[in-house]
């Protein structure tokens, strides 16, 4: 005899309820072109003409340290490797842009060019970077739109590895968003880099040149610890910044700031509104058990399940929000089960509303007893059924 399978339905959480408090409902940014963003549920939480074109100006030194970072990690280059400062990098330190200051034909390892970079936005050490690593900017910038491609970002070409005005030199604020989070998310090690207030380069010929960091932000204290500032006159002033209070992170990134002030104030109070107006909740970790699941015939009566990805939603707190967490799979779960087999789906609403279904896996694998003991079950059943 057989018991017939039929679709088992687990809630696993039946409720989260958020605080509830009256906030404003919108925000007025005096930014042309802004995006804001819940970095561990890639919620978007504010966003106005994020996918109109922009000029990146110094946003775009975010992926010269990228691929920058991407040669360290494949084993091309090191921290430690010195780089031969070439003229065209030199006259960059010469000519009123923002800048290293490095000097012609010294040596400079690629950890201070890379704080050249982050911390003083030097053009100078962009060049000298690119052409060190990759014999020339054009080649490196090869690489940067390759990585363009590789991370999702669709609107957005790079001409050179500074920012200098090029009308071939374009994005959007929601590319910069996408690539501002896979750099924090990628390279943790070195993102430590982007939150460091002041470098003093301690260069040959010359008294050190100490300088600090062009992110306002970095001075307010209020948990930011990045990202990039950048100004193109046609542009004026832009920022891409981020947020981290506890486990919780946000990012921003704005263009077209009339003023310094402007872009300080404004890109401080777009953060603040974020973390005062939503709240993020983790539903489910990656590849940790969240619950057991019956399972038929099997060594061990229940097999622990997972996902096989980290599941975080941002609901704001404006309202009681309440989210139900369900497991459906077909019962019996009969054995022999295998690590990271699909058994059912765990299904997430928000105010019964279905927003996202994904695998259910086990997270262990459930072999089957003897045949002898197999029968004693099988006759446990029959006399006692599921009881």
């Amino acid at each position: 005899m057989s018991k017939a399978f039929k679709i088992k339905i687990f809630v696993l959480l039946i409720t989260f309820l958020l605080s509830s408090q009256k906030v404003s409902s919108d925000i007025s940014v005096r930014a042309n072109y802004v995006i804001l963003q819940d970095y561990l549920s890639g919620q978007i939480l504010y966003e106005k003409d994020a996918d109109t074109k922009i000029y990146p100006a110094s946003m775009t030194k975010i992926m010269t340290t990228i691929v920058a970072f991407d040669l360290i990690k494949q084993g091309e280059t090191s921290l430690d490797e010195l780089i031969t400062i070439p003229e065209s990098a030199w006259r960059l330190s010469q000519s009123g842009y923002s800048s290293m200051f490095v000097m012609l034909n010294d040596k400079v390892s690629v950890e201070e060019l890379l704080k050249g970079i982050i911390i003083v936005s030097g053009n100078d050490a962009c060049v000298a970077l690119a052409i060190g690593l990759t014999g020339s900017e054009e080649n490196f910038v090869m690489l940067m739109n390759e990585k363009v491609k590789e991370i999702g970002m669709k609107d957005t070409n790079f001409a050179n590895t500074s920012g200098i005005n090029n009308p071939y030199n374009y994005s959007t604020v929601r590319d910069i968003l996408i690539m501002s989070g896979y750099l924090i998310r990628n390279y943790p090690e070195f993102y430590t880099y982007y939150k460091e207030k002041s470098f003093t380069w301690d260069r040959t010929g010359g008294d050190p040149i100490t300088q600090g960091n062009r992110n306002p932000l970095l001075y307010k204290n209020i948990g930011v610890d990045g990202i990039k500032t950048g100004f193109l006159t046609v542009e004026k002033y832009s920022l891409a910044s981020t947020i981290k209070k506890k486990e919780r992170r946000l990012i921003a990134v704005a263009s077209g700031f009339q003023t310094k002030n402007l872009r300080s104030t404004e890109s401080a109070k777009l953060l603040g509104w974020g973390l005062r107006n939503f709240d993020t909740v983790q539903v489910a970790k990656k590849n940790e058990p969240f619950t057991n699941l019956d399972v038929w015939l099997g060594k061990k009566n229940s097999v622990e399940v997972s996902v096989n990805e980290d599941i975080y939603f941002t609901i704001p707190r404006r309202k009681k929000s309440t989210i139900n967490v369900v497991v459906s799979y077909k019962d019996p779960l009969k054995a022999p089960i295998t690590k990271g087999e699909k058994l059912g789906l765990l299904d997430i609403y928000i105010l019964d509303e279905l927003v996202k279904s994904i695998d259910v896996l086990a997270n262990e694998s459930i072999k089957r007893p003897n045949i002898i003991a197999r029968l004693f079950k099988k006759i446990n059943f029959l006399v006692w059924g599921d009881a």
